[in-house]
């Protein structure tokens, strides 16, 4: 029970027993569910597998799953200071729902509870040569931190870092458009942002059904927006900017993830300039050899085209080593998918990018914005990255 590891983290920092897990991503085809493939918690109950046939259902689906053992929602964008053209900021906001106990027993302490809210705040600025790095990580309890019922305006929230007043907060309105707020004051960084989806939700694989393994019962339930309208204030060393860009979400949920043999993932979400939109994700076994990929294709007009392992490729041009960490991660690449005519070259815009948990042991990842060139060397779009698993202990436990 790979899965248990880092619930077993989780239960030393928030001092607990309870057995459960983290986050993560990837996507397609669909069999049966395998519920022998979702672990049981320790309350004796089993986890929910990720069902083929889910009948999706917005803005339900928006709201907390506590039948799956995580569940996540993300945010990445890229965003420019109104007030200096051509300065942009990357921004990454992820909100975490960690099961830790099936099926927890009725007790009366108000800080018993069968789950824990982590969440990750990360504000990079190319120009000035900064990634800073912010999280929490709390029990699910009122006073603490916890996730909106069906109807309720927010969707997931956590009391603040020590030293800092508030709360982060991921809402929705009845427009559809979220809010999203978020501050370290001791790492000198903020966000208050608005994101309005520009185009439908997109599914990614069929009917949602995001596999991340030939074997069955390795899989999440899985949905993006890939174009989100994005506004309001990013502060940086305690300057206030106003920005305006584009945001990318994503919503997946899921109890059994990665298959044995994996430790980790290259993911992308691109934003071409020609307005089609690319999600591919590889996970990797240890060697550094793909076990599994696939990838989704937007076009301007909302199609959706699911992509095989062979209709596409990304090769590393580069690597980068962490000093902190001293994991080597690959930076930079080349993207081909020869039926859509595309080419890419992707470059992060700040190498030193990398996310490294003080509350998770082992936990640390790089995440960060990227820019796409063509063929011919022009623009051609930008993105963002997620690569996990690099380094010794630091396969994402899910």
């Amino acid at each position: 029970m790979r899965s248990s590891l880092l619930a077993l983290a989780l239960a030393a920092s928030l001092g607990t027993d309870a057995g459960g897990a983290t986050a993560a991503r990837a996507t397609e085809s669909a069999p049966a569910p395998d519920a022998a493939s979702a672990s049981e918690g320790r309350g004796g109950g089993a986890w929910a597998p990720a069902d083929p046939s889910h009948r999706w259902s917005f803005p339900r689906d928006h709201h907390a799953h506590p039948e799956y053992r995580n569940e996540w929602w993300y945010l990445t964008g890229t965003l420019e200071d109104a007030a200096a053209p051509g300065h942009r900021l990357g921004y990454q906001v992820t909100f975490f729902r960690v099961g830790l106990v099936r099926d927890p027993p009725a007790l009366a302490s108000a800080w018993a509870t069968g789950g824990a809210v982590m969440a990750h705040l990360a504000i990079t600025d190319p120009r000035a040569g900064t990634h800073r790095f912010s999280e929490v990580l709390w029990r699910e309890v009122p006073m603490l931190g916890g996730f909106g019922a069906t109807g309720e305006p927010v969707l997931a929230w956590a009391v603040a870092p020590p030293g800092t007043a508030g709360r982060w907060a991921l809402a929705l309105g009845d427009d559809g458009t979220f809010t999203l707020s978020a501050r370290d004051d001791a790492q000198g960084i903020a966000l208050d942002l608005v994101a309005r989806p520009e185009r439908p939700v997109v599914l990614q694989g069929p009917n949602g059904y995001s596999r991340k393994a030939v074997a069955p019962g390795h899989a999440s339930l899985y949905y993006s927006f890939t174009r989100m309208a994005t506004s309001g204030t990013v502060s940086l060393g305690g300057r206030a900017r106003a920005v305006r860009g584009t945001s990318w979400m994503d919503r997946e949920m899921g109890s059994s993830q990665l298959a044995p043999a994996q430790v980790g993932w290259d993911w992308f979400a691109l934003r071409l300039a020609d307005g089609r939109d690319l999600m591919l994700y590889a996970l990797r076994r240890a060697d550094g050899t793909v076990d599994f990929r696939r990838a989704t294709l937007v076009t301007p007009d909302g199609a959706v085209r699911w992509l095989d392992a062979d209709a596409w490729r990304a090769e590393p041009l580069g690597r980068w080593r962490s000093p902190a960490t001293g994991a080597e991660y690959p930076l930079g690449w080349t993207v081909t998918i020869p039926s859509a005519g595309i080419r890419l070259t992707v470059r992060p815009e700040l190498e030193a990018a990398e996310n490294v948990s003080a509350r998770v042991p082992g936990l640390a990842y790089w995440e960060g914005p990227v820019r796409l060139t063509g063929p011919d060397g022009r623009a051609a779009g930008e993105g963002y990255v997620e690569l996990t698993g690099y380094g010794a202990r630091a396969r994402p436990p899910i």
